[in-house]
């Protein structure tokens, strides 16, 4: 696990097969605004593959999230084609070889803790590459 997601105590994981049903399997809030990172798994191996976020922190240090939080974003938005990751995930998986994911989503903003999402996710991003000098396989760019 990455250092700056520690910190984050609201925070849970679910595994991801091309059987499952995404919108059955994912339990992450629909109010909760925050990051996800997505490590493909393969035995005992896990490679972090992609990193997203949620939710824009607005002037007056509010919060503006899309209906559906976290889990809105990680069923059904949009990746590798303009239709939901519950359609393209399993697709990809096969196409990779993927068996399974390992998703794991924190909250970052919320009444105990206020980290802007994107910034987290700007900040695994970055320690991703420093250490591998590119960025996960799944994200196009940031």
């Amino acid at each position: 696990m990455y250092k700056e997601l520690e910190k984050f105590k609201v925070s849970n994981s679910f595994t991801f097969t091309m059987e499952d049903s995404l919108e059955q399997v994912c339990n992450a809030p629909e109010a909760g605004a925050g990051v996800f990172v997505v490590y493909a798994v393969e035995g005992d191996a896990k490679e972090l593959i992609m990193v997203a976020s949620t939710g824009t922190v607005q002037n007056d240090g509010t919060l503006k999230s899309k209906n559906g939080g976290l889990y809105d974003k990680i069923v059904n938005g949009h990746q590798f084609a303009k239709t939901g990751r519950k359609y393209s995930w399993p697709a990809q998986m096969k196409l990779e070889s993927i068996s399974a994911l390992e998703v794991v989503w924190y909250e970052t903003f919320n009444a105990d803790v206020k980290a802007i999402p994107t910034a987290v996710e700007g900040q695994v991003l970055q320690n991703f590459l420093d250490e591998n000098a590119k960025l996960p396989r799944w994200n196009v760019a940031f």
